[in-house]
């Protein structure tokens, strides 16, 4: 598609939609959407098929599986490069290498484990029955990937993936994910779908490698807001420096943002005038109260979506505050979004 066909399809949306529609400060104008961080895992065992169920049944538009990857080369979803914290591991096996690496144990052997409950979470949710016989053992990505693929089919909806590669962080592993992906279906972002990473250089490998494999979902990096003299950039903790949001948008389609550091509406702001989404990390509220405190000033500034482990209070959140968009000229979302795909395509011509 051409730039002068794209800015002509905008205009001319933005010229048949009503003069005055609600709509949000997000880059699309729709709500933020709730991502499912690490499942619903403030209330079940994280990175489990029933966490990611239940999170999807309250209302989530997208589940987040970190991975890792087994002693046999295959992806799991696990957060922490152990099985240490979340499993059953020291009851049923002797410590190898000195600890319980992942990476030390093959895939059948992980699911033997059970995943258990962490933080607030329990092994139970009033009301919720999973469907799955053994809900919280360690899922496979293939696993996570043809449990929503089955979600989606069945109810039509569109709930999509936000894979992390965990360490280590390599060329392979990112090979493999993006492989994986392709093989179940989800290759671009009308799938909803992200792929994310702390490691900067890993975000600009993402984008070429699909580019080579005709793929193109989502790439989001990850990091921590910062104000440099140059301007606002995020700060990549695998590497210890700091990229522009500038440079970043030669090869990335959105931020993963800690709540913390220099991140403002400002950031947001800058970020959205490169076509850039903004995703932060992570909310947990635990009251309805608690979530209106912390979500209501960054939906008003804007911000995409929001890395949660209640899933239920951020869709709730969201809900109480749908009448309450900010009404702006119609036109103007539909330009902003225009102007986004005009950068993309700069992105996929420059990287």
């Amino acid at each position: 598609m051409t730039r002068n066909l794209v800015a002509g399809t905008v205009i001319a949306l933005a010229l048949t939609t009503p003069a005055f529609a609600a709509t949000y400060n997000t880059l699309s104008g729709q709500a933020p959407l709730v991502i499912a961080h690490r499942g619903a895992s403030g209330y079940l065992p994280e990175h489990t098929l029933g966490a990611y169920e239940l999170a999807i049944r309250m209302g989530a538009d997208v589940v987040e599986p970190d991975l890792q990857t087994t002693r046999d080369g295959v992806l799991v979803a696990m957060h922490d490069s152990t099985l240490t914290r979340t499993t059953n591991v020291e009851d049923l096996f002797a410590p190898r290498n000195g600890g319980y690496r992942v990476s030390d144990f093959t895939l059948a052997e992980i699911k033997t484990l059970t995943v258990e409950p962490t933080r607030t979470a329990s092994t139970s949710y009033p009301g919720y029955t999973p469907s799955m016989s053994d809900p919280f053992t360690v899922p496979t990505f293939a696993e996570v990937m043809e449990f929503v693929n089955a979600h989606n089919t069945t109810s039509g909806a569109k709930i999509g993936i936000y894979p992390e590669a965990k360490t280590p962080n390599s060329f392979a592993m990112n090979a493999q994910i993006l492989e994986e992906m392709q093989s179940h279906g989800f290759t671009d972002r009308s799938d909803n779908s992200f792929i994310q990473t702390f490691s900067h250089e890993g975000a600009r490998q993402l984008s070429l490698m699909q580019d080579i494999l005709g793929m193109d979902n989502a790439i989001a990096a990850l990091g921590y807001a910062q104000l440099t003299p140059e301007g606002y950039a995020l700060y990549d903790s695998t590497t210890r420096t700091s990229n522009l949001l500038s440079d970043l948008a030669l090869f990335v389609d959105g931020l993963g943002v800690s709540l913390g550091g220099a991140l403002s509406a400002e950031f947001i702001a800058e970020a959205h005038a490169l076509g850039l989404q903004v995703h932060g990390w992570t909310f947990r509220p635990t009251t309805a109260e608690a979530a209106e405190e912390q979500f209501l000033p960054w939906l008003e500034a804007g911000m995409d979506g929001f890395f949660t482990d209640y899933s239920l209070l951020a869709v709730e959140f969201l809900e109480a505050h749908e009448l309450n968009a900010v009404p702006v000229p119609a036109g103007l979302p539909l330009l902003a979004g225009g102007f986004g795909a005009l950068a993309l395509l700069r992105r996929r011509r420059t990287a």
